[in-house]
Order: structure tokens, then C-alpha cells, then sequence
């Protein structure tokens, strides 16, 4: 397999799983899985750019032993009627139980004004369901707040799906959680039966979850599913599945397993952009999970005139 000179520089090197979220102050705020799995950092900035040159500030860092003292993954921040909560998956250690790691979701929350300078309440957020489970997020749609994520179903095959559950508050979901799509298609099962990183953006008339597929490596790729604006979202036959991949690898340019995507918008607002990490290699010694090099990305994407997202070629600003 050959490799190629990329032509997109990263926003962040060496940032995995990135999340921006633009606030009602002005500054967006990142947040992403650091190689060594041991800690959150946050970054702020006026500007996405300024981003890569924001100092990080580690908000926690996780103890020597306990349920969440190991491969911290995937955080991210949100603002929920004035807390702020983190949102991650960590685990007791690296053992692998039946074929999986023992991760579970937990959230950080704080009141304070500035979440860099915030004192944090750490809870467990539980789905109900005690398997392998990571990727929270949260959207609020037509005044409910949801949470979403990834999880092993119990007596589905695979490595994880995407459930959903209306949110009660930032730590408590309600109800039985749904889940919306499992790993059905080839290019979802590549090394993995994975569905996972779900991201939420609403345009056009419709609500649009991206995911990522495969294992996480060059095959790593971004699905897609979307329903009515006006559909029921906990009914999983209001979803459409996308049966093709919407962004995957661009081995011409040399941009490689694109996704656990996040969405923000321009400074002015008028742009929607894509965030993603990706590798700019093919060649990975052991497990990529321990490979340091997936690098934030972010690209602006335009819609098509029946207002689906058309995210382009990795490779491409």
C-alpha cells in the first residue's frame, strides 16, 4: 500500500476523537483523547485557528486505581442549561473481557462561567444497560435534550451500536434506551463490527447523526443517518441509513481513516465545519489504538440541493 504526501495540514497534532463547540461567549472550547489516555484538557480560543496554539489546561487527570483509572477516551463538552458537562468513557484497566474493554460513561460537570477554571463534580451516567459503552453526546431538538452513544448491545454480535435516550439532566438519561443502527454493512466491519462517535447536526429540515465504522485504522470511515426534523427520533424507523460510507480514506492525497467526527461552525457563523482526526499514514506497528498520530482536521463542507451534507475528500480544505 503506498503512501502519499498529504496536502491538508492539521488543525492539532496528535489530538484524537476532537470535539469544538462554539459558545454563546465567543470562544470555541476543544477537547479530544490524548495519547496517553490519562487525562482531559480543555483549550480555548477566539478563533478555530487559534485553537492549535491555545495552552491546554488539564481539568482532571484519573486516579492510579478505581472504575475510571484507565484509557480515558473520547471526551466532550457541552453546555446544558448553564453546567457545563464532559462527557467520556474510561475504564478499571486494560484487561479485555470477553473480547472488549471494561469502559463505562461518566461526565464531569461545573457551573462556573469559564470551564477552564471549574471546579468538577465527576458522576457516572448510566444507559441501564451494563456492557462496553463510550462516545456520549448530546443535542436538544424541538425542546427535549437527548444523549447518544455507543454500546454493545447484549445478544447483538459486534463490537458496539448507536443508542439513544431522552436526557433528564446533564448526568441522568430517562426512559429505556433505543437503539438506531448496528454494524450491517461490509465497510462497517472491517477489523470490527463498529458503530460508534456519533455526531448530531440539524439543517435543511432534517436531523443528521454522522458516525464511524470499522476498526480504527485506514479502514476507519463516517456513515450516516437521518430523519424528518418533525419525525419521532426515539423511533428507530424514522432513521435512514446511508448504505455507502459519506467520508472515508483518500489514499490519492494521503489522508487516512477519517472520523469520530464532531460539527461547528465559521466565527461568522455561516459556514458549518466538519472536525475529524485522521493519520497520515497506513503502516501501523501493533494495535493503532497505542499509535499516537491521528491528527484533529476540521474542513468546511457545503449541502446538496436536496440539503444532504457533502463532506468532500479528507485530503481538501
Amino acid at each position: 500500500m503506498s503512501e502519499s504526501t498529504p496536502i491538508l495540514k492539521p488543525l492539532i497534532e496528535q489530538r484524537a476523537d476532537p470535539y469544538i463547540y462554539h459558545h454563546s461567549d465567543g470562544h470555541y472550547y476543544f477537547i479530544a483523547s490524548v495519547p496517553e489516555y490519562d487525562r482531559l484538557e480543555l483549550r480555548r480560543s477566539k478563533t478555530l485557528a487559534g485553537l492549535a496554539d491555545a495552552d491546554p489546561v488539564t481539568v482532571w487527570r484519573k486516579p492510579d486505581n478505581g472504575p475510571y483509572s484507565d484509557l480515558i477516551w473520547a471526551p466532550e463538552i457541552h453546555y446544558i442549561d448553564g453546567t457545563w458537562a464532559i462527557y467520556f468513557a474510561a475504564a478499571p484497566s486494560r484487561e479485555i473481557k470477553d473480547d472488549l474493554f471494561q469502559h463505562r460513561m461518566y461526565a464531569l460537570t461545573t457551573t462556573a462561567a469559564n470551564p477552564l477554571e471549574g471546579e468538577w463534580l465527576l458522576e457516572q451516567v448510566d444507559s441501564g444497560i451494563d456492557t462496553f459503552c463510550l462516545d456520549a453526546t448530546s443535542f436538544e431538538h424541538r425542546g427535549q435534550r437527548y444523549y447518544l452513544w455507543a454500546q454493545k448491545g447484549p445478544g447483538i454480535p459486534g463490537n458496539s451500536n448507536l443508542y439513544i435516550a431522552p436526557l433528564e439532566s446533564p448526568t441522568r438519561i430517562s426512559g429505556e434506551p433505543v437503539c438506531l443502527t448496528v454494524p450491517e454493512y461490509d465497510w462497517e466491519t472491517i477489523g470490527f463490527a463498529v458503530n460508534e462517535g456519533p455526531a448530531v447536526i440539524a439543517r435543511h429540515g432534517r436531523v443528521f447523526i454522522a458516525y464511524s465504522a470499522s476498526a480504527t485504522n485506514h479502514n476507519y470511515c463516517m456513515g450516516l443517518l437521518y430523519a424528518d426534523e418533525n419525525a419521532d427520533l426515539m423511533d428507530p424507523a424514522s432513521w435512514t441509513k446511508s448504505p455507502v460510507p459519506v467520508f472515508q480514506s483518500c489514499y490519492e492525497r494521503g489522508i487516512y481513516g477519517p472520523g469520530h467526527n464532531s460539527f461547528t461552525v465559521s466565527e461568522d457563523g455561516q459556514q458549518d465545519i466538519l472536525v475529524y482526526h485522521a493519520r497520515t499514514y497506513t503502516e501501523i506497528e501493533g494495535d493503532p489504538l497505542w499509535d499516537p498520530n491521528r491528527h484533529t482536521y476540521i474542513k468546511a463542507f457545503e449541502w446538496s440541493e436536496d440539503g444532504m451534507p457533502v463532506f468532500g475528500n479528507p485530503a481538501e480544505p
